[in-house]
């Protein structure tokens, strides 16, 4: 990215997640681990409630975060630097494992899952990624990745609950 007079604004810190977007190397990723502290504390202190209505807020802020930045990146549609959507994805991914006394095994196979589906973008997430533009495009593809990762947490869970909740690490 090159600096803009905007690079200090709100809404490119939000886009970039407090600028974990910036760093040199998968960008993406560093957005994704930038947002697990965030989890956590969701996690401990509100459970599920706190997770979904974080994911929705940062959905809201991040979509007007991301409009304002794509304004200044007329050469591409979806700037590796935006990650803000990650952070969304990153969150739903324990949606449905939020209620529970998690582990540091889940966070791992939560990051892990999320990754994975925002990374090959296969089935509803390469739909979403090749048919919805602009903002809500960048966006929504890591929702539904989001949830797709939550889904197999969940599944995780239900074949092997230590794995998950507990003191396993």
């Amino acid at each position: 990215m090159k600096p803009t007079k905007h690079s200090l604004s709100v809404a490119y810190l939000i886009a970039t997640w407090f600028k974990s977007g910036l760093l040199p190397k998968a960008p993406g990723t560093m957005g994704s681990l930038a947002t697990l502290p965030l989890a956590f504390v969701m996690i401990y202190f509100y459970g599920t409630l706190g997770i979904a209505v974080s994911a929705v807020l940062i959905f809201i802020l991040g979509l007007k975060a991301t409009q304002i930045v794509l304004k200044d990146s007329i050469d591409d549609q979806d700037p590796g630097f935006v990650v803000v959507d990650e952070t969304v994805g990153q969150l739903l991914a324990f949606l449905f494992v939020a209620h529970l006394p998690i582990n540091l095994w889940a966070y791992i196979f939560g990051f892990a899952f999320f990754r994975i589906f925002d990374i090959i973008k296969k089935g509803p997430v390469g739909y979403c990624d090749k048919n919805f533009h602009g903002a809500f495009g960048v966006m929504f593809d890591d929702v539904i990745a989001g949830l797709m990762a939550a889904g197999c947490l969940w599944i995780l869970y239900y074949i092997y609950p230590p794995l998950i909740v507990g003191t396993i690490f």
